[in-house]
C-alpha cells in the first residue's frame, strides 16, 4: 500500500486490456458522456499549449464536449473553441517549442492581470529536436528554458490545475526524412530532464506540476499504427483526452464507476452511530464472555468424596445466554461490515475495470458445471422442485451470475438474455414457493410474515446504514420483498381459500383462479401505466424505499422487467399440487412423471423449447425491444428446465450438493458481491492482490463466500431472536423495529440537511 492518492497512478502507469481499453494501475476509469463533461466543466476555462501532438490532445479533448467538432483548424497557429450552452473556453496556443514565447505566455498568467485558466497543459520537445537536428546544445538550451519556465508552472498550480505532457516514443521506421533525427533516445533525454527539473523545482506539494508520463505507456503499445510515425493514432490520443478529464472531473462529478482521483468520501452522522454501536458490541461481547468464563471456573462441577458422584451448580441464566447470543452476532457482523466498508468505501484496496472476453465467462462455467456434477448425491425425496432440487438450482443460477457480473458479460447482448431468465428464475420460485406455503398450510400469521421479511431484508438494512446507499440500490431485494407481500395479500385477503377447504367444494379452486385473474389484470395495469404505479411509490415512506436518484423510475423498470413471473410461478404451483393432489403425477423414485408416451412427448416439447428460447435470445439484436418481449416469452425457458429437470425419475433423484451449498446463501452471496468480490458498487472488481489477476480472484473469492456463509448464519441466529413466536413478545419486538426505523428517518433527515 503506496497510499490514497490514485490520482498519481492514473497519470503515470497502467495497462491495456485487450487493444483499446486502458486499466490504471490501481483505480477504476469512468468513460465521460458529453453532457457530464459539459456539466464538469461549466464555466471552466481550459489551455492548451504546445506542438502539434498537443494539438491533437487538444481536438481529443473538444470532441468530449462536442463530438461534431472537426479537425480543420490552422495547424500552425491557435485554435479556439467555444460551448456558449456551458460557458465552456477551451484554447489551443501553438508554441512547438520550450522558449522565450511560451515563457512569456506563461508568465502573463502568473503574474500579470490577465485571468488564469483553470486548467493548462502542456508539452513540447519535438520541434527543437527537429529544428536543430537533434544536437546537444539544444537539449542544454531546453533545460535552461524549462528551468525558467517552471517556477512560473508552480506559481500558476496554486491555482490551477497544470500538467506537463511527456513527449511520446516515435516509431522511428515510419519517419519521413524530415523527421529522422527525432529519435527514441533523444526524446527520452528531453522527458528524463523535464521529469527532473520539474520535481526539484516544486516547493509546495500541494502546487505541484502534475507530470503526464502515461501517454508514454500508451504510446509505446499503440505507435506502431500511427500514419507517419510521430503522431498517435486516434484511439489512443482519445484514451489520453478521456484520462485527463477523470483526472480533473472525477473529484467534482463522482462518478460510481471512477475511483480514480476521488477522495474518500467523509463519514455520515448514520455511519458513526453504526460505527458505535459495533464497536459497543465487540467489548460488551468480551465483557459478557470473560464474565461467564469466570463464574464457569467458580462453579465448575466437582466430585462428592463421599458417593462419588459429580455435583453439577444448578445455575439458569437464559436471558444472559440470549443476550450473549445477541452480542456475539453484533459482534462478527460489526468486524465483517469493517471489512465491507474497508473495501469499498475506503481508499484501502485497489479497484478495476470490469473487461469481458468470451473465455473469461464460459471457461468458469464449465469449471463449476464440472464441479458441480461431480458432487452428485440422492435427493432424500423426489417429488418436483424438492428442497434439494431448488436449493441446487438456486445455487448453479447465483455461481453464473456472479462470473457474469465479474467478468462483465452485460456488454454481450446473448448472454445478457440468458442472465435475465436466471433471475426471473429466481422470482419464478419465490410465486411457487411462497404460494405453495399459503395454500398448503394456510399460515397467515404474522409470525411468518415477518421470519421472511426479517430474513429477507436484514443484511441490507445494515448495508445501507453502514455503506450509505439507498434501499433501493439492492433493487432485487425490494423486488422479492414486494412480490412477497403481493402474493401474502392475494391469499390472506377475504375470503382466505387454502387447500383444505378447497378440497371440499371444486367452487373454492374457481375463487382462487378469480383472485390469481384479478391480480393479473392489476399487474397488467401497473405495466402499462407508469404514472399509475409511480403515483402509488412515490407517497411518504414508500418514497424512501423506493426512490433512486430522487425518483422511482429504476423501480419501475426493474418490476416491469419480470412482471409475469412470479403470477407464473404461483399458476404452476397450483397447478402442481391440484395434479399431486388428484394423483394425476407419480414422484415415485426412478418413476417417470407421467405415462411412459406422455413424459416422452412432454421431454421433447420441452427441449425444442429451451433450444428455441436460446436461439432467439442468441439472435437479439437490440436490448430495449429484447427487454419488452422478455416477461412475456421467459416463462417457456424456465417451464422447459423445470420439465427437463423432474420428468425422467433418476434426474429427478438425484442433485448436486455443490450447487444445493451455494443456494442455501445464495441471497447473501447476490447481496454481499455489491462490495467485496466487485468493487465501486459493482462496477469494477475488488483488488486485493494486485499484479495476479487469477490468484486475486481466488482469494477474494474464499473470502466473500465465507463472508457470506458466515452472514447467512448470522442472519437465522437473529431471526429466532428478534422475531420470537410469542405474539406479546413479537408485537413488543415490532414496537422497538418501528422505533428504530424512526430514529433512522431522523437522522437521515438530519444528514441530509448539510447535503442540501
Amino acid at each position: 500500500f503506496k497510499g490514497g492518492d490514485t490520482c498519481e497512478y492514473l497519470l503515470s502507469s497502467g495497462r491495456f486490456l485487450g487493444e483499446k481499453v486502458w486499466q490504471p494501475h490501481s483505480c477504476m476509469m469512468h468513460k465521460y458522456k458529453n453532457s457530464e463533461a459539459k456539466n464538469c466543466l461549466i464555466d471552466k476555462h481550459v489551455v492548451f499549449i504546445g506542438d502539434s501532438r498537443i494539438r491533437q490532445l487538444f481536438y481529443s479533448f473538444i470532441k468530449l464536449i462536442n463530438p461534431q467538432v472537426k479537425e480543420e483548424g490552422i495547424k500552425h497557429g491557435n485554435i479556439p473553441f467555444e460551448d456558449k450552452s456551458a460557458s465552456i473556453k477551451v484554447d489551443f496556443l501553438w508554441y512547438p517549442e520550450v522558449n522565450g514565447s511560451m515563457r512569456q505566455r506563461i508568465k502573463s498568467w502568473a503574474e500579470g492581470s490577465v485571468a488564469k485558466p483553470h486548467i493548462i497543459v502542456v508539452g513540447a520537445a519535438t520541434w527543437s529536436i527537429k529544428i536543430h537536428n537533434g544536437s546537444n546544445e539544444a537539449l542544454a538550451q531546453y533545460k535552461i528554458n524549462i528551468t525558467s519556465i517552471a517556477p512560473l508552472l508552480e506559481k500558476l498550480a496554486i491555482s490551477s490545475d497544470v500538467y506537463w505532457v511527456l513527449q511520446d516514443p516515435v516509431y522511428e521506421d515510419m519517419l519521413s526524412e524530415s523527421r529522422k533525427m527525432i529519435t527514441n533516445e533523444k526524446i527520452d533525454a528531453y522527458n528524463e530532464a523535464a521529469v527532473r527539473i520539474l520535481n526539484s523545482s516544486s516547493r509546495n506539494s500541494k502546487a505541484k506540476v502534475k507530470v503526464f508520463s502515461v501517454s508514454k505507456l500508451i504510446a509505446q503499445e499503440t505507435i506502431m499504427k500511427s500514419a507517419d510515425g510521430l503522431h498517435l493514432p486516434e484511439s489512443s490520443r482519445d484514451t489520453n483526452a478521456m484520462i485527463l478529464m477523470n483526472v480533473y472531473c472525477n473529484k467534482i462529478m463522482k462518478p460510481i464507476d471512477g475511483s480514480c482521483c476521488q477522495p474518500q468520501p467523509p463519514l455520515t452522522l448514520i455511519q458513526k452511530i453504526a460505527f458505535c454501536f459495533f464497536t459497543l458490541s465487540i467489548f460488551g461481547y468480551l465483557i459478557i464472555s470473560l464474565i461467564h468464563r469466570n463464574n464457569y471456573r467458580k462453579n465448575k462441577s466437582c466430585t462428592d468424596l463421599e458417593s462419588g458422584e459429580e455435583k453439577k451448580p444448578a445455575i439458569s441464566t437464559p436471558n444472559v445466554s440470549t443476550l450473549e447470543m445477541l452480542l456475539h452476532c453484533f459482534c462478527k457482523l460489526g468486524l465483517i461490515m469493517t471489512y465491507f466498508y474497508l473495501c469499498d468505501r475506503a481508499n484501502l484496496f485497489m479497484k478495476e475495470n470490469k473487461f469481458y472476453t468470451h473465455s473469461s465467462f464460459f471457461i468458469p462455467i464449465v469449471y463449476i458445471l464440472v464441479l458441480g456434477v461431480f458432487y452428485t448425491e440422492n435427493t432424500k425425496e423426489t417429488k418436483v422442485l424438492n428442497r434439494e432440487q431448488t436449493d441446487e438450482w438456486k445455487g448453479w443460477m447465483q455461481l453464473v451470475i456472479l462470473i457474469y457480473h465479474i467478468s462483465g458479460a452485460s456488454t454481450f447482448l446473448p448472454v445478457y438474455m440468458h442472465i435475465r431468465v436466471l433471475v426471473a428464475a429466481y422470482l419464478f420460485q419465490t410465486g411457487y414457493g411462497h404460494f405453495s406455503y399459503f395454500w398448503i398450510k394456510g399460515d397467515f400469521g404474522v409470525y411468518r410474515v415477518c421470519q421472511v421479511l426479517f430474513r429477507l431484508n436484514f443484511l441490507v438494512v445494515v448495508l445501507c446504514i453502514v455503506m450509505d446507499r439507498p434501499y433501493q440500490f439492492y433493487y432485487f431485494v425490494p423486488l422479492v420483498t414486494v412480490w412477497f407481500m403481493i402474493i401474502y395479500a392475494t391469499l390472506a385477503v377475504w375470503p382466505q381459500i387454502v387447500q383444505k377447504k378447497a378440497n371440499g367444494s371444486c367452487l373454492w379452486h374457481f375463487g382462487l383462479l378469480l383472485k390469481l385473474i384479478c391480480l393479473l389484470t392489476c399487474i397488467y395495469f401497473l405495466s402499462y401505466s407508469q404514472g399509475a404505479f409511480e403515483k402509488i411509490f412515490s407517497f411518504w415512506p414508500l418514497s424512501k424505499c423506493f426512490e433512486l436518484n430522487g425518483n422511482v423510475y429504476e423501480w419501475w423498470f426493474r418490476w416491469k422487467l419480470d412482471r409475469y413471473v412470479v403470477f407464473h410461478g404461483m399458476l404452476f404451483a397450483f397447478i402442481y399440487l391440484a395434479l399431486q393432489k388428484h394423483q394425476m403425477i407419480s414422484e415415485g423414485k426412478g418413476d417417470p412423471l407421467f405415462s411412459n408416451r406422455v413424459s416422452n412427448v412432454l421431454l421433447f416439447i420441452s427441449i425444442v423449447s429451451f433450444l428455441t428460447y436460446s436461439v432467439w435470445a442468441s439472435s437479439c439484436k437490440n436490448k430495449t425491444e429484447c427487454n419488452e418481449l422478455h416477461p412475456s416469452v421467459s416463462v417457456v425457458q424456465i417451464l422447459a428446465f423445470i420439465l427437463i429437470r423432474n420428468i425422467p425419475g433418476y434426474v429427478r433423484s438425484v442433485y448436486s450438493s455443490f450447487f444445493a451449498w451455494f443456494g442455501k446463501i445464495s441471497l447473501e452471496l447476490f447481496i454481499c458481491q455489491y462490495h467485496i468480490w466487485l468493487a465501486a458498487d459493482t462496477k469494477g472488481i475488488l483488488v486485493l492482490i494486485p499484479g495476479y489477476p487469477m490468484f486475486n480472484v481466488l482469494v477474494s473469492t474464499f473470502i466473500f463466500v465465507c463472508v457470506a456463509h458466515e452472514i447467512s448464519q448470522i442472519t437465522n441466529d437473529l431471526a429466532q431472536i428478534v422475531v420470537p413466536k410469542d405474539n406479546s413478545t413479537l408485537l413488543k419486538r415490532l414496537l422497538c423495529i418501528a422505533g428504530f426505523f424512526s430514529g433512522l428517518h431522523f437522522f437521515s433527515a438530519m444528514q441530509d440537511q448539510p447535503r442540501h
